[in-house]
């Protein structure tokens, strides 16, 4: 039995590039329902579709600041099983953490300069679809910084956050390793550490991983 190809939303209010998204993401399969230009738009789209993922940037009109974003957030309250991978040039703080904190998985947000993979995008699309994460290592380092000031993980090492980054872009471990130069071994010493100071323990299931970024990036809410 042929699985039903991914379907997508995209949400981009330049012609060229939503066009560009559009054609890029049929070529590797994925069907793509709707192409937008709006936050009010985007919003329609989901509620006529329910799509698996939708892919959003960041300012759209009619003010070109976070409109992309806070429809982004309204989708993961209201259609909670519609992933949402947010596309933008930009880490717009305001309304990323309550994004990004909301309920682990099924989100992404990637800087739009720093894809320079159509394969990796794609993977990371359908990761987000499937309830994973998706996050850019400077978009984590971006939150991370302005939640430090009240940080409940103060006591990480350098190592243990440069592992923290590397699982928000949902690595696993031997891709961690091979990020960092590192074995195995060591890496999981540095998330069982992670997890320790975060309190997350086994019977938390798979999501600890996610739930140690996620739990973090929202102290940063207040």
């Amino acid at each position: 039995m042929v699985a039903e190809p991914l379907r997508v939303v995209v949400a981009e209010d330049s012609v060229l590039l939503r066009e560009g998204l559009v054609r890029l993401l049929e070529e590797q399969g994925l069907r793509v329902t709707a192409a937008v230009g709006d936050g009010e738009a985007l919003l329609r789209a989901v509620a006529e579709q329910v799509p698996d993922v939708c892919v959003v940037d960041v300012r759209m009109p009619p003010a070109y600041l976070d409109e992309g974003l806070r429809a982004a957030v309204v989708i993961r309250h209201r259609w909670p099983q519609v992933g949402v991978l947010v596309l933008s040039q930009y880490v717009e703080e305001r309304y990323a953490v309550e994004l990004l904190s909301d309920q682990p998985g099924g989100v992404g947000y990637l800087l739009k300069d720093r894809v320079a993979d159509v394969l990796e995008f794609v993977d990371a699309l359908r990761r987000v679809a499937r309830g994973g994460t998706a996050l850019d290592a400077e978009v984590v380092a971006q939150l991370l910084a302005r939640a430090r000031h009240t940080d409940p993980l103060a006591s990480l090492t350098a190592r243990e956050r440069q592992v923290l980054a590397a699982m928000a872009q949902g690595r696993s471990n031997a891709g961690i390793a091979a990020d960092l130069v590192i074995g195995e071994g060591a890496v999981e010493k540095n998330v069982s550490s992670i997890f320790g100071k975060l309190g997350l323990y086994a019977d938390m299931g798979e999501h600890r991983r996610v739930l140690a970024v996620l739990r973090y990036l929202g102290e940063g809410r207040g």
